[in-house]
């Protein structure tokens, strides 16, 4: 007579603390999911809203609606032909140098700032770097941006002689030339436009596309711990030895 080995087979056994553990924190990754989505859907609205402004507001509608950080506008004036801050300790894949900021002076509305883009620095440090500014009427794509804030602790006596180095600008700093100055600046949009530099800026604001980015990683999450909730909750057992008849 000949024994056969006991079968082992996969039954259901609920495991209440990984039932309790699957139970918070499913619904919280559901939620997670479903709110990145709708950010998605609220900044998709945002930016078609700005899009649709940039291309039928004046400068000056955009300043009496108010200006936040990444809103693109689009301004038609001219460049002072002197008032130019080089803002210092800017670098790039190792080069030392600046990042221009001009005066703006519309066709309407108040002056603003113009963050150019970078130029490089001069290898000896008391020579400042030239660079040229496009006269006459241009017209300009860009998008708002905060004031510069200093990259490093430091204090530097202010220079007096145009173009200035500095550090940081402030607001205040710029309505020392003129009290109208607009509270934000402008970052253009690439070097392509007049005046523009090296001006390839990351983006000031998070897009849909990272929203829906974030949205997947959460539902796979979900996904994740529901499957492994089934495996853990499907167990081996064993059906049982049988001797056959012989």
């Amino acid at each position: 007579m000949v024994s056969e080995k006991p079968k082992s087979v996969r039954k259901w056994h609920f495991d209440w603390r990984l039932g309790i553990f699957s139970g918070v924190f499913l619904p919280v990754l559901i939620a997670l999911g479903l709110w990145q989505l709708e950010r998605a859907s609220e900044k998709q609205v945002l930016l078609d809203q700005w899009q649709q402004q940039s291309e039928t507001l004046s400068w000056s509608d955009h300043l009496d609606q108010g200006l936040e950080d990444g809103q693109p506008v689009e301004l038609v004036g001219r460049y002072s032909g002197q008032l130019h801050w080089l803002l210092d300790n800017r670098t790039r894949e190792g080069v030392p140098g600046y990042e221009v900021l001009s005066v703006f002076y519309p066709d309407q509305g108040a002056p603003v700032v113009i963050n150019r883009g970078w130029i490089p620095g001069e290898r000896v440090r008391g020579r400042m770097p030239d660079f040229s500014t496009p006269e006459g009427l241009v017209s300009l794509r860009g998008r708002i941006s905060p004031y510069p804030e200093p990259p490093v602790l430091a204090d530097f006596p202010p220079e007096t002689s145009w173009p200035r180095r500095v550090q940081a600008l402030s607001p205040e700093d710029a309505r020392r030339i003129d009290q109208a100055m607009a509270k934000h600046l402008v970052r253009l949009d690439g070097r392509q436009q007049p005046g523009g530099f090296a001006a390839d800026w990351t983006p000031d604001l998070m897009g849909p596309q990272t929203h829906y980015g974030y949205a997947v990683q959460w539902f796979s999450l979900a996904i994740a711990l529901t499957v492994l909730t089934l495996i853990a909750s499907y167990r081996k057992t064993e059906s049982g030895t049988q001797y056959p008849h012989g």
